[in-house]
């Protein structure tokens, strides 16, 4: 019985030397900080690596999370400036900085945080417009970065980001916004169909404003071409009226008779082309139209002998010589 004891004794203290041994020895992995506590009150932390306690005296307190870590923010209902109420959501990013102060500084962190980041969504957004809550996601996450990370500097704790990851309007007011969006591009495609059609009439206005410059350009040249061709046929009239009154009064009666006949003969011209005669009746004297062509003849024969008797005579021609 003696030896049954002792040998109960040993096995006893050897498993007491062993427990002893591995309560006293602590490994601590990479990423993680351990708290130490000395009868229940935290007296150091210990980082990586091998450690060792005093058995039954030291004991590990907390064991901390030194990795940036991620949780999600549940949807929440929030009401905007303009009333208009929303869904939002998000994600939080973070890092323990000192361990003992997120073990020891505040009861459960995840909630605590969760609970801080929450109530400052509804603060940032309940004083945007819906607009401005739906297109100033950056200036949300800006300001929500800056108030949490502030306030959880006491627990240790750096937040590194905060971004909402979903605003949802309710229902009815999204139908009203694309309603409103609809009625916003048919507004500027009007405008720019009106601006298309007055940018038209302008270069048709300016088009026919060049026709116009240019067609009365081109009259006024005709008009004054015509002019100049009249006045021409106007200074050969009165040269030739010049020269039949010279003949006239150098009295060559001929030339009273060249000069009827010729207008004479331009009048029944113009009668004979005219658009709205069908036949044209010669009257009895139209005969002296013959004897003022005769006329014309014996004018012509005597301008012949004046140049002949005014040109000198000359030596006859002497055969051979």
């Amino acid at each position: 019985m003696d030896f049954g004891l002792s040998t109960l004794l040993v096995a006893a203290v050897a498993l007491f030397i062993v427990v002893t041994f591995f309560k006293g020895v602590r490994v601590v992995p990479q990423g993680y900080e351990f708290t130490v506590e000395h009868f229940g009150k935290y007296t150091h932390t210990m980082s990586p690596g091998l450690h060792f306690l005093i058995p039954y005296m030291q004991s590990i307190g907390r064991k901390v999370n030194m990795m940036e870590q991620v949780f999600e923010v549940p949807s929440q209902d929030v009401i905007t400036k303009d009333n208009a109420v929303v869904k939002v959501d998000g994600v939080v990013f973070f890092q323990v900085l000192d361990a003992a102060k997120a073990a020891y500084e505040v009861s459960s962190l995840d909630q605590a945080m969760i609970a801080l980041v929450q109530t400052n969504i509804r603060t940032v957004i309940g004083s945007m417009d819906l607009d401005e809550s739906l297109s100033q996601r950056e200036t949300i996450n800006a300001k929500l970065l800056g108030v949490v990370d502030h306030a959880t500097s006491p627990w240790g704790v750096k937040v590194n980001r905060i971004e909402i990851k979903d605003i949802q309007p309710p229902r009815d007011l999204v139908d009203a916004m694309a309603r409103q969006m609809k009625a916003e591009r048919d507004k500027r495609a009007s405008i720019l169909e009106a601006e298309g059609a007055r940018q038209s009439e302008i270069l048709r206005a300016e088009g026919d404003k060049q026709s116009a410059i240019l067609e009365a350009e081109g009259k006024r040249e005709a008009a004054y071409r015509e002019a100049e061709a009249r006045e021409r046929l106007a200074e050969a009239e009165a040269k030739a009226t010049e020269l039949v009154s010279n003949a006239i009064a150098q009295g060559d009666v001929q030339a009273i008779n060249y000069f009827i006949a010729q207008k004479y003969v331009e009048a029944f011209k113009e009668l004979a082309t005219a658009p709205n005669q069908k036949f044209v009746l010669m009257p009895m004297e139209a005969s002296g139209i013959i004897g003022s062509i005769a006329g014309i003849a014996e004018l012509a024969k005597g301008a012949l002998d004046k140049q002949q008797a005014a040109a000198p005579s000359r030596p006859p021609r002497v055969p051979g010589g």
